[in-house]
């Protein structure tokens, strides 16, 4: 696990993309393309404003999106796909980009997922961690053992009062409870994991998802068994954590 702390949100965002770009590079050049993981929410605005002005043969690159809240609309303002067009997919020509339609069956979009990915790479999955520690939607206590890349998931109050705390729903009730998730074992599987956490509000869970023992209570303390993650902090997020090596 090799942690990095910026000067800045804006220097994690840039630091972040630079450090997956060459990811994505060094798979287009080996195996003629690449596969990735994208993830949404306030921590990832900086990290794809930064990666969308790299120099990749995007037409050499398919992405996936992480997860989805169930039964929302795609033109619903906190939709996951509508961040996903507007700041990524519509900004560079990709070889293709796999949605989680979060408004049809659950049950069936996880098949048609599933299908897709099962025996897919991923080179690199650009991910984050949650308020509560989550990873992707897998809130505490998180399953380790799933196998199947999409799960259907139902969502914690922390997690839910996270989602409206940065501005995606007026109030509390309005934050779906379900979700579409990518597991902990499909993230696991990606080659390469750039971590992107900044502000105040994620220090707690940067502190325990770096310094706890690994445990379901705090999904992202799995990235400690990861040989290849990236984690990127600003002074905020990393605001409670001992004295580190950066390169730990």
């Amino acid at each position: 696990m090799e942690i990095i702390i910026a000067a800045s949100k804006d220097e994690l965002g840039k630091k972040a993309a630079a450090c997956g770009a060459g990811f994505i590079r060094n798979a287009i050049a080996e195996f003629g393309e690449a596969n990735i993981i994208v993830a949404t929410g306030a921590s990832q605005f900086e990290m794809l404003s930064y990666l969308i002005q790299e120099q990749i043969d995007w037409s050499a690159v398919t992405g996936f999106h992480l997860d989805e809240y169930i039964g929302l609309p795609a033109s619903h303002p906190a939709s996951f796909r509508k961040y996903l067009n507007e700041r990524f997919v519509n900004q560079v020509p990709l070889k293709d980009f796999i949605y989680v339609e979060g408004d049809k069956n659950p049950a069936t979009e996880c098949e048609r997922l599933n299908k897709l990915l099962i025996t897919l790479p991923i080179d690199v999955a650009f991910i984050g961690i949650g308020e509560n520690g989550h990873l992707a939607f897998n809130d505490p206590p998180a399953d380790f053992s799933i196998e199947d890349p999409f799960i259907t998931v139902t969502l914690d109050a922390a997690c839910r009062r996270q989602q409206m705390g940065e501005g995606w729903f007026v109030k509390f009730d309005d934050v779906p409870e379900k979700a579409i998730s990518m597991s902990i074992q499909q993230i696991l599987k990606a080659k390469n994991i750039i971590c992107s956490v900044s502000d105040r509000r994620k220090a707690n869970a940067v502190k325990k998802s770096i310094e706890s023992a690994i445990t379901p209570d705090v999904p992202a303390t799995i990235l400690q068994k990861h040989a290849s993650v990236q984690i990127f902090l600003d002074q905020d997020s990393a605001s409670l954590l001992n004295q580190i090596d950066s390169n730990r």
